[in-house]
């Protein structure tokens, strides 16, 4: 495993961290001082969101790797099925080629693919994983043509019915597989894999070249909002080192990006605060 006591250069900050995935969260600070204090304090990377990119992918791209820093990854694709993607289905298909645009604009390397829940009638994971397995397949050579890995991230089972019907790392895989696109690979989230005992023979069936990401945060053993209540990396209940050793068992040597979501507290706190804390956190406990 690698030693980030004194290095954490493979540090990266998903701007969620900060709300910037949330109309209204968070201080609002620009992208530009975003950039500027993630490179003050050594991070690595960092992967924006689109709400927050708009029509400036180029620009804040490069501004982004002037800094010293790669933009490791682009928050998110639509929803692709299930109640909350947009429709009709051409629309989120439209919605999904847009999204690959933007991140092969700004120069990311992955674009994260939360999936959609049930699709709405068939009362079937198998039939809504199908659906999103033939989305995927048709999107994959649009997004290899611009330099894009797509990144499917499979969501805690919570989520299941409307924020994702892919719900464990063997069903990612197995998706991958039945694709068989080099496009296709896997986002591993610590908040969405952190209970699953088979994580470690998934990911050895993965493999180092499939994970386009590993993201941190920890479970809160109280949590309190399922979605927006995340904790910060030390603060709940995750067993960070044993994961993050399954992950790098495979060979994978990428940034470890931290994405929490947390309307509650961190959000509520002055950003460099919690860029400092970050960088403590995962010198310490990850």
């Amino acid at each position: 495993m690698r030693d980030f006591s004194a290095d954490h250069s493979a540090l990266a900050l998903n701007t969620a961290t900060l709300g910037h995935n949330v109309e209204g969260q968070g201080a609002g600070w620009s992208p530009e001082r975003i950039i500027d204090a993630c490179a003050e304090r050594g991070f690595g990377a960092i992967a924006f969101w689109r709400r927050e990119i708009g029509g400036r992918a180029v620009e804040i791209g490069e501004r982004t790797r002037a800094a010293g820093l790669d933009a490791c990854g682009l928050c998110r694709a639509p929803f692709l099925v299930g109640p909350l993607a947009p429709k009709p289905r051409q629309a989120a298909i439209d919605d999904f080629h847009a999204s690959i645009d933007m991140a092969s604009a700004l120069g990311a390397s992955c674009l994260t693919i939360c999936v959609g829940g049930i699709v709405e009638g068939t009362h079937s994971m198998t039939e809504s994983l199908k659906q999103v397995r033939d989305i995927v397949a048709d999107a994959a050579p649009y997004a290899a043509k611009g330099n894009v890995k797509l990144a499917l991230e499979p969501l805690h089972p919570v989520y299941g019915g409307n924020r994702s019907c892919l719900v464990t790392v063997r069903d990612a895989v197995d998706m991958c597989e039945a694709i068989g696109h080099a496009a296709v690979s896997v986002a591993v989230d610590v908040y969405h894999v952190w209970w699953d005992l088979s994580l470690e023979a998934e990911l050895n069936r993965l493999g180092k070249e499939r994970i386009a990401g590993y993201h941190l945060c920890d479970w809160m053993a109280d949590t309190q909002d399922v979605l927006l209540d995340r904790g910060m990396m030390g603060d709940g209940v995750a067993d960070l080192k044993s994961i993050r050793r399954a992950v790098e068992s495979t060979g994978f040597e990428g940034y470890c990006e931290v994405e929490i979501f947390s309307a509650g507290n961190w959000w509520k706190r002055d950003p460099g605060e919690v860029l400092d804390i970050c960088v403590e956190r995962f010198k310490t406990v990850c």
